[in-house]
């Protein structure tokens, strides 16, 4: 079992090598960073949306933008649409499952905002649908896929594709890729920045 165990974490490390050695993967991260600080300087809010695990990875994001991440500044307005059972139950038995982000972007969307659609595959209907309703609304579009970026990775207007077809090792880059959001956006914010 320990084998099995070391070999999980050989893959994990792994993926997250990959994404190291991706020059164009980090150059999008960065720029996706920027466009996050942008919108909190032009006061607006970032949305996330998600299915399952990747529901949980935008719960998570959003709770370290509203709360704190590294240390003790202003909170930050962001938005899971994960979370209120009563608008993804109401939504989803009058319009349909694949309604429930996108009803709720058109109604609390603001231009210049910003939504950040997760997706192992890049294909989940639901997100799909929601940067359209955030194109509508001139929403900035962040994919945060796996494989080959499905879908999403097309409509975006910044597509982060982990490097890997293993769900778990996807989600996990998913959340490193989140904690650096959020580490960037409050250095940059409240704190010394990270440099050039």
């Amino acid at each position: 079992m320990k084998a099995y165990i070391t070999s999980q974490i050989t893959d994990s490390a792994a993926t997250k090598q990959k994404i190291l050695e991706s020059d164009a993967l980090l150059e999008t991260i960065e720029r996706v960073a920027r466009a996050c600080v942008q919108v909190y300087r032009s006061g607006r809010k970032t949305l996330l949306a998600g299915n399952g695990g990747s529901a949980a990875d935008a719960q998570h994001i959003a709770a370290e933008l509203v709360g704190r991440y590294g240390f003790d500044r202003p909170s930050l307005p962001s938005l899971a649409l994960t979370t209120d059972t009563s608008n993804l139950t109401a939504i989803g038995n009058d319009y349909g499952f694949d309604r429930v982000f996108s009803r709720q972007l058109e109604g609390m969307a603001q231009e210049g905002d910003l939504f950040i659609g997760i997706s192992t595959s890049g294909n989940s209907p639901n997100v799909i649908n929601a940067f359209e309703s955030a194109k509508v609304k001139g929403v900035t579009t962040v994919a945060l896929v796996g494989r080959d970026g499905g879908k999403m990775a097309a409509m975006a207007d910044f597509a982060i594709v982990v490097p890997s077809n293993a769900t778990p090792r996807i989600q996990e880059s998913h959340i490193l890729i989140g904690h650096i959001l959020c580490d960037i956006i409050e250095k940059e914010l409240f704190g010394e920045g990270v440099g050039a």
